[in-house]
């Protein structure tokens, strides 16, 4: 399988001022973003491009990947 994107996503959502909220069911965990006010869910084994991308585009970032 591929290298997971969830660990510079991670990094990504921390600089951008993203917090932690809290962990969700299986391999989820749900961040916060104060640039868009939504609380969103990111996967702790991300392969896909495309979903690292959504997530960033959920937290209101620049697609990265």
């Amino acid at each position: 399988m591929g290298q997971s994107f969830a660990p510079e996503l991670t990094r990504l959502l921390r600089e951008a001022g993203c917090w932690f909220v809290r962990h969700g069911r299986g391999d989820d965990d749900i961040w916060h973003s104060p640039i868009s006010g939504v609380t969103f869910p990111v996967d702790n084994k991300i392969l896909s491009r495309r979903t690292a991308n959504g997530v960033l585009k959920q937290a209101g970032l620049a697609k990265r990947f």
